[in-house]
């Protein structure tokens, strides 16, 4: 008998691909079924938002960062603006640090909607995607109702917030909190003891918690693998030492112990959003009380001549930024999500760098791919909750 040969096949995938979850190529080297190598390129999306940020003056970069995690976009703008608040060294009233901590939360529920709709789709629980819009649909008209933009509010701002909550946004919020926990249990009714779905993410794209820090997997990602890091107690910013809540984990780090520990993190969130909504009142400060970078009030400006001159200036001219460089970490929906500022004393950054934590999940996905079926990639994919506008900023 001639002896058998057999060689593996290269196979392309992407970048446009329905379940890649934006513009992504991977290379495979599949024997049979069986994926031996996964290579991601990136680049094809490349929006140069870090390289621009450089040509704008402070305030103008939030929009910009707010479309690099297009899903989380107010923790991007979030993290954008403790790290020029810390250059600034702003004291930010109590109140506006409270709504950014609604806000925050509110952005992390509607981010893993967004996600939790699309992977049971691709799964193959394809109602799961109409019960999770239906749900970020009420998140998005929030943004609407604060900041007349569902998408991109760009409502946080550097010293504070755009302008105080409007009527009726205490009520929106309250309604969505006592509404969503049901909603959960719904979720959970669909997916966590479907016998199709646990077979599609149980003992899937397994990683360990050692690898995935290895790899600067953070989030949801190493949480579903045992590390019980989350910057929010680490690291506490807007006061975050100040709330009760606790940090979801587990230990399989497959498919399903990620969503399993993002469900969680949505319940979570609830309670956080409860607390933060309690200590708001309705009426009080919305930015700090520094001239440098908040604009007089509307009735000043169309009063007093110096409020009209100060108006003017940080419209047209900017602000100025003491030289020196600044990090803050937040937690984000997808993990650690930061921006490193550089300022060169002028009124625009001198350097901007995120770091985006879709970038490592997908640097680590030749990990969680490898060995394992090419029918499993796209659970795999899914569960990583990779945003390439956040991979190609």
């Amino acid at each position: 008998m001639p002896e058998l040969r057999t060689e593996t096949m290269t196979v392309n995938m992407g970048p446009q691909h329905p379940s890649t979850h934006g513009v992504l190529r991977i290379v495979l080297e599949l024997d049979g079924e069986v994926i031996q190598s996964v290579m991601p390129t990136i680049g094809y999306l490349h929006t140069g938002i870090e390289k621009t940020a450089e040509q704008k003056k402070w305030q103008q970069v939030v929009p910009l960062v707010e479309r690099m995690d297009y899903l989380g976009a107010q923790s991007n703008s979030l993290a954008y603006a403790l790290s020029v608040e810390k250059l600034l060294g702003l004291e930010i009233p109590q109140r506006v640090t409270d709504i950014r901590v609604l806000i925050a939360e509110l952005q992390r529920i509607a981010s893993h909607l967004g996600w939790l709709g699309t992977h049971g789709l691709e799964i193959g629980a394809v109602s799961m995607l109409f019960y999770a819009m239906r749900e970020r649909e009420l998140l998005m008209n929030i943004n609407e109702l604060v900041a007349g933009f569902r998408f991109f509010p760009s409502y946080i701002r550097i010293g504070g917030l755009r302008e105080d909550l409007p009527r009726g946004f205490h009520e929106a919020v309250t309604a969505f909190l006592d509404r969503f926990p049901a909603k959960i249990d719904e979720f959970e009714g669909l997916l966590t003891k479907n016998d199709m779905f646990r077979r599609r993410t149980e003992g899937v794209g397994v990683i360990s918690q050692d690898d995935a820090l290895a790899w600067g997997l953070l989030g949801p990602i190493a949480r579903a693998a045992g590390s019980d890091y989350d910057v929010r107690r680490y690291f506490p910013y807007l006061s975050y030492d100040r709330y009760d809540f606790t940090v979801p984990t587990a230990t399989e780090g497959d498919v399903f112990a990620r969503y399993r520990v993002r469900v969680a993190e949505m319940r979570q969130s609830v309670g956080i959003c409860r607390q933060a909504i309690a200590r708001i009142t309705p009426s009080g400060p919305w930015a700090c009380d520094d001239p440098r970078v908040v604009p007089p009030p509307k009735d000043k400006v169309y009063t007093e001549m110096e409020a009209l001159i100060q108006h003017f200036l940080i419209y047209s001219q900017g602000f100025t930024v003491p030289a020196g460089d600044g990090y803050v970490p937040v937690e984000g929906p997808r993990g650690e999500h930061g921006a490193y500022v550089v300022s060169d004393g002028t009124n625009r950054p001198w350097r901007i760098k995120m770091r985006a934590p879709s970038l490592m999940a997908i640097q680590a996905l030749p990990v969680l791919a490898r060995g394992g079926l090419i029918a499993d990639l796209v659970a795999v994919i899914g569960s990583a909750d990779v945003v390439m506008g956040d991979c190609d900023r």
